[in-house]
């Protein structure tokens, strides 16, 4: 354990900033893994609807650190060419 008290504050604020970032790391996940399961199953139009929500979500873990920024453009890139792939006519009829 550090000595210092500058060390010691240091510490409990990356802390608090792990338990942040794991939060908003988790949330983008979910959104990831909500528009691939749409993808999957053929839901063109859930997938579509669920995109701007997922950019808005990337955007946000881009800016607050979270993920690189690079990395951010990769996801967006890949999934926004995913389901523009998906075919209107091949909805799955509920």
């Amino acid at each position: 354990m550090a000595h210092h008290k500058s060390a010691v504050r240091q510490h409990r604020r990356s802390l608090r900033r792990r338990e942040i970032n794991k939060s908003n790391k988790s949330a983008l996940r979910t959104m990831m893994r909500k528009t691939r399961e749409a993808i999957k199953s053929n839901e063109a139009e859930e997938a579509r609807k669920l995109l701007p929500r997922l950019f808005s979500s990337i955007d946000r873990a881009v800016k607050k650190g979270v993920i690189h920024k690079n990395t951010g453009s990769r996801y967006k890139s890949r999934l926004s060419r995913q389901v523009e792939m998906l075919k209107p006519g091949l909805e799955k009829q509920a």
